[in-house]
């Protein structure tokens, strides 16, 4: 399969007085995974529908290899669709369902069977053409859903939050299952979830949205460890926005706030520059592969997530207990509060 660039331009959606999206712009490059990303209500999904065809914007164009489809109709985009619920047919076989788009497209009865039946080995469903979908796991049926989406070999794919319904280990393993899927066949996928691990493990760029617009667009890497806004660091993971003076040594100028998240804290000193900070433990919770220790510092609570490898003594801690915690000072990241900035970790 060829693989396809999308260009949304200033794309805004009004529902009466909601303001779904707002002017919206974004290149997606041909054959990457991108992910977006962001609470209910934060625009993903319309973005999403709008490229599918489902939601007409009101303003703004949508183009694929620099096509317009904004006003294109849904059958004619040649995309792959992979929804919430996998909005499989239960009256139909396995095979019947994948066969489906082929059928549409009155591609002729022996081949749509052939082409249903590759795209269930490679989503690893091989023999289960003639199963009915109510006699599937959930696994299976994403399984299903995902096959049917590329049977018809299209270039770019739409998934939306197609793991949400599933176990937690069978979402992390469909995870990988997705991405390799992605990789073998090269199209260009555009994935929604509001799971921050997930975005994270999955994509080649990920897109925070919140409120109808797009709040950063960057690599996971960049997205978790340089976060360009408040809105972002505090979405991605535990992460404690404090003044300049709360840390010793003073790390920053006074007037600036920093943001560290919480599995950057040691409870031993380090070697190298580093700060620390000092606290009344206030709460704490083993979570297996870590214990969180919320302190507090002046009246702001900070949050400590320590690797159970290195928490040593944490299950005899009691509240009222004063805590010394040390990170790596460059952990630490910079920003302006008038602009929400955080562009670069300090020195």
């Amino acid at each position: 399969m060829t693989s396809l660039p999308i260009s949304i331009d200033r794309i805004r959606k009004v529902y009466g007085n909601f303001v779904a999206l707002d002017n919206v712009s974004l290149e997606i490059r041909s054959g990457e995974f991108l992910t977006l990303l962001g609470p209910s209500g934060s625009g993903k999904t319309t973005l999403l529908m709008a490229l599918a065809g489902f939601a007409r914007p009101d303003a703004g164009h949508l183009r694929i290899a620099g096509r317009d489809i904004t006003r294109l109709a849904p059958n004619r985009r040649d995309i792959g669709i992979v929804f919430q619920n996998y909005a499989l047919f239960p009256h139909m076989s396995v095979l019947a369902n994948v066969e489906y788009p082929l059928r549409l497209r009155k591609i002729a009865k022996a081949e749509a069977r052939d082409r249903a039946m590759a795209a269930l080995e490679r989503v690893k469903l091989g023999g289960f053409g003639d199963r009915d979908i109510a006699a599937l796991s959930g696994g299976q049926r994403q399984r299903v859903a995902l096959a049917r989406a590329i049977v018809f070999e299209p270039r770019i794919m739409l998934m939306d939050e197609p793991l949400s319904a599933l176990d937690k280990n069978l979402r992390e393993h469909m995870q990988f299952e997705i991405r390799k899927l992605h990789d073998d066949l090269g199209i260009t996928t555009i994935y929604v979830t509001h799971d921050q691990r997930e975005a994270l493990t999955m994509s080649d760029r990920i897109a925070v949205m919140n409120a109808g617009r797009i709040q950063q667009i960057d690599t996971p890497d960049e997205i978790y460890h340089r976060p360009r806004t408040r809105f972002v660091a505090e979405f991605m993971g535990e992460a404690n926005i404090l003044p300049g003076t709360a840390l010793q040594p003073q790390g920053v100028a006074t007037d600036d706030s920093l943001m560290i998240r919480a599995e950057s804290f040691h409870l031993q000193p380090l070697e190298g520059p580093q700060v620390w900070i000092s606290g009344c433990l206030t709460a704490k919770a083993f979570r297996g592969e870590n214990w969180l220790l919320q302190i507090l510092v002046g009246d702001r609570e900070v949050l400590l997530s320590i690797p159970a490898t290195r928490a040593q003594g944490c299950e005899a801690l009691t509240p009222g207990t004063q805590i010394t915690a040390w990170a790596a000072r460059d952990r630490l990241h910079v920003f302006a509060p008038e602009t929400d900035t955080l562009p670069e970790a300090a020195a």
